[in-house]
């Protein structure tokens, strides 16, 4: 996510009902510094979205079929990785415990007051101003692991195969499952997470470019500008696979690449 106070704070807005949706984004077009980047209409496709765009900053309302909003947050923060802040916006004005609860950075009650949206919003810009001082948010691969593995262990059609950790294009979790792709073979890993597999190898060679996918930075072969000066990067494996840059690492990307 972008932290920058300098930088367009990207939003995402979350709601089952479009007039409440239509309504806070016109009145978030009185905010320069805002972008809103992605809207949805109820809480799986809310997290589908987070987990695709990582936004800075996430309007979400409580009551919504499929579900909730606390719903939402828990399962965001259950997937690790960079987590939005979430201002609540609702119709009931005792959610605000449970917002408060979950640590969401505030809440609005509808219809939002424009001042009162204000409001909202310069706090968003000192948390994001205080999480770019922060060391943790610095887009930087983590130091180097004493137990770096130059093997791994691959179930591919029921065999367990091992291959060279040079040979991996790319991993991928999906439903708490990491798949490994390497040039001839794709099969699934023991690893329990992105963070734990990145751990074990080589930081100058894998970087997790996304919540979702570690890439070794060797198997580039292209670079696809995207979306909202975004990216995505096209990756040398038998299906060229095109995977997703996250905000936060796009900066790192530029300066990588020379972009």
């Amino acid at each position: 996510m972008q932290s920058r106070a300098t930088s367009t704070i990207s939003a995402i807005l979350v709601d089952d009902e479009p007039p409440a949706r239509d309504e806070l984004s016109y009145l978030l077009k009185d905010f320069d510094d805002v972008e809103v980047i992605g809207t949805a209409a109820d809480g799986l496709e809310a997290v589908d979205l987070i987990h695709q765009l990582e936004p800075d900053l996430v309007f979400l309302d409580v009551q919504m079929p499929g579900l909730d909003g606390t719903g939402v947050i828990r399962s965001i923060r259950e997937m690790g990785g960079p987590t939005p802040y979430f201002i609540v916006a609702t119709a009931y004005e005792q959610y605000a415990v449970e917002a408060f609860r979950l640590e969401a950075l505030d809440y609005l009650l509808k219809p939002v007051d424009r001042v009162r949206l204000a409001e909202s919003l310069a706090r968003a810009r000192r948390y994001l101003l205080d999480k770019a001082k922060s060391p943790q948010e610095s887009p930087v691969v983590p130091p180097k692991s004493p137990a770096q593995r130059t093997k791994l262990l691959i179930k591919s059609n029921n065999r367990n195969l091992i291959v060279d950790a040079q040979e991996v294009v790319y991993a991928t979790i999906e439903g708490g499952l990491i798949t490994i792709v390497t040039s001839a073979l794709e099969g699934t890993s023991n690893y329990r997470t992105i963070e734990e597999l990145q751990s074990n190898l080589d930081p100058n060679t894998f970087w997790r470019v996304h919540r979702s996918y570690l890439v070794n930075i060797n198997r580039i072969k292209e670079v696809i500008p995207w979306f909202k000066s975004s990216f995505q990067i096209r990756m040398d494996d038998k299906r060229q696979t095109e995977v997703p840059v996250s905000r936060v690492q796009t900066r790192r990307l530029r300066a990588l690449l020379k972009l």
